[in-house]
């Protein structure tokens, strides 16, 4: 399992949120923001293939960008935030960081998960 994971619960519709794209970027001193890794929710509304098993983890500041309008778009409904960033920080790369979205037409929420 990835270090990062996240999933994305439609709580209007009380289903997943299936096929929306999410990029995950860290931040460099260098360069500012780079993409590390992308992927699209599963029919369970799941990415959880961010950072490969082996791969280098560091800490450091994260973010997963979600882009949930063009999943709003295709059943029609108007939306407020087609695009969410969720930020945060890794101190302790041996852990695993599941970061969940609950997200709604006209708002969102999310925390830190196990």
């Amino acid at each position: 399992m990835s270090a990062i994971t996240t999933h994305i619960l439609d709580t209007s519709s009380g289903k997943p949120g299936a096929g929306i794209p999410v990029v995950l970027e860290r931040k460099t001193h260098s360069s500012g923001w780079q993409d590390i890794a992308d992927g699209i929710t599963d029919v369970d509304g799941r990415v959880s293939d961010f950072i490969a098993v082996g791969d280098v983890f560091l800490p450091g500041h994260y973010r997963l960008i979600f882009e949930t309008g063009a999943y709003y778009l295709l059943s029609n409904i108007e939306c407020f935030f087609p695009q969410i960033t969720v930020s945060f920080v890794v101190k302790d790369p041996t852990q695993h960081f599941h970061v969940p979205l609950l997200l709604s037409p006209f708002g969102y929420s999310t925390y830190r998960g196990s």
